[in-house]
């Protein structure tokens, strides 16, 4: 798993302290910043014990924390700004299997732009979208050297797992144990499976990779694309 995934781990496991749980909720609940004392009475504990807790939430990353003096208080002798807390603006989700719902999103969006730009199919757009945002998924690698080491096909195998897809390399075939898209796929299997093939497809021709060829071939308990030697 990516590191990404280890750090958006550490970080939920941070509400599994039952005060620190109590802080938050708190916070993310109330209309504007929280000072500590107000945090400590909403959750009930001692002034000291929101102050580790807050700060802890603010190191893991699921809150912010500004400075301001309270409303009303200004000039000379208002005191030092006080310390106040508010929901992190990250997102913070882990699934399992890996999932990117996000990313399927990002790329219908685009299709029903395309589509109503340029008056096409929303099947043509949705292809169009697709090679787009699989071209955007190598990051910039462009040789099969920027990928690791291994062979051609074991170097894609890594960028696809980088992006969810759990490949199995055997016999000069990647198949891939995961579809990131999977709820999608169980309802609209012609859509999403369409899309996959479009976007691995387009990774493999950013890459460079012409001796790789991505087809669709559904099979049990997997996603329906596979990479495969010309």
């Amino acid at each position: 798993m990516p590191e990404e995934f280890d750090t958006q781990v550490e970080r939920i496991a941070a509400l599994g302290e039952p005060v620190r749980r109590e802080l938050y909720q708190y916070v993310v609940a109330q209309d504007t910043p929280v000072g500590r004392e107000q945090a400590a009475a909403g959750a009930g504990v001692a002034h000291h014990t929101a102050k580790f807790h807050l700060d802890k939430l603010v190191a893991d990353g699921l809150l912010d924390a500004e400075y301001a003096r309270p409303p009303g208080r200004g000039g000379p002798g208002a005191g030092r700004p006080a310390k106040l807390y508010r929901r992190a603006a990250r997102d913070i989700s882990v699934n399992l299997p890996d999932r990117r719902y996000e990313l399927a999103g990002h790329v219908m969006a685009e299709a029903i732009t395309i589509a109503a730009r340029d008056d096409i199919p929303i099947m043509e757009a949705l292809r169009a979208a697709a090679a787009a945002t699989g071209r955007s998924l190598t990051g910039g690698a462009a040789t099969g050297e920027d990928l690791g080491l291994g062979g051609p096909i074991e170097r894609v195998g890594e960028l696809l797992a980088s992006n969810g897809y759990e490949p199995r390399t055997a016999d000069g075939t990647i198949t891939m144990a995961n579809c990131p898209f999977h709820n999608l796929a169980q309802t609209y299997t012609e859509l999403v499976c369409g899309m996959n093939l479009g976007l691995i497809d387009a990774l493999l021709d950013g890459l460079g990779r012409t001796e790789l060829r991505a087809r669709l071939d559904p099979g049990p308990g997997r996603c329906c694309v596979t990479v495969t030697t010309r």
